[in-house]
């Protein structure tokens, strides 16, 4: 296996996610690799609408802010404790987001947390987890939820 010099941790700022960042500070800290943090900023539209959907700018534009300041607090987090982050924030879909982004920085690894979402649930929401790892041009690490059983 060659060396981890480059980890890019995917967030959505949920505890899973949290973890997740936690694995992968862990790992640039042994492995001497830079961080790259990426939140994939992706508004729910609701997927049957006969009618054409405007998302208003001002919408757009908090919920753009609002992903940034969050992203930049964790970076901030993941700087204080010894790590040197980057951050990123896409707009598209998550999976293919993570997936380009990965293979735009040349990153050995992602990081990302999952939800643990089983039967009906994961079949209409799907996994953004199993998505990335069939899209990605490297290897992908999926920390586990906490306390969910698969």
């Amino acid at each position: 296996m060659k060396p981890i010099r480059s980890i890019l941790a995917a967030v959505d700022f949920s505890e899973n996610a949290e973890q997740a960042l936690e694995a992968a500070v862990d790992l640039a800290k042994q492995c001497g690799a830079e961080l790259h943090v990426v939140h994939a900023l992706d508004l729910p539209i609701p997927i049957f609408n006969p009618y054409a959907i405007s998302i208003p700018d001002a919408l757009l534009t908090q919920a753009r802010d609002e992903a940034s300041r969050r992203l930049r607090e964790t970076v901030e987090k993941v700087g204080r404790q010894g790590v040197t982050a980057k951050s990123h924030l896409t707009e598209v879909p998550a999976a293919p987001a993570i997936a380009r982004l990965a293979e735009d920085l040349g990153v050995d690894l992602v990081v990302m947390g999952t939800h643990g979402h089983t039967g009906l649930k994961h079949v209409l929401l799907g996994s953004v987890a199993e998505r990335t790892l069939r899209l990605a041009p490297c290897s992908v690490l999926i920390v586990k939820a906490k306390g969910k059983v698969a």
